[in-house]
């Protein structure tokens, strides 16, 4: 991968204190992973607040064909379609944030 060029306030605000006394390189992994985490939190609120709703996991859900059996509604259509987003992104994220924290003791 080749060299990276910030604008000069971009590198000031990495060179904060606040942000520790860290290699650039090293903020800004700490920075993706925060969002990382932000995001997966996210999705991992959306499938427990749908399983709460439903009263089963995705996979019941959707074996159970519950968008058939409610009549096809927006509502649940709405659902099915949040759930299934979440569901792909903790997959994704969660490997993302392996690969990442892999990176951070290669």
């Amino acid at each position: 991968m080749g060299e990276v060029v910030l604008q000069e306030q971009t590198r000031r605000l990495l060179e904060d204190p606040l942000l520790g006394e860290q290699d650039v390189d090293t903020k800004v992994r700490a920075l993706v992973e925060a969002e990382y985490l932000r995001r997966l939190a996210r999705y991992q609120q959306t499938d427990h607040d749908l399983g709460l709703k439903y009263g089963m996991t995705f996979d019941d859900f959707t074996s159970r064909r519950i968008v058939q059996r409610e009549g096809y509604t927006w509502e649940v259509e709405s659902d099915a379609m949040h759930w299934e987003t979440a569901i792909g992104g903790v997959k994704t994220l969660t490997a993302k944030l392996h690969e990442l924290r892999g990176l951070a003791h290669a």
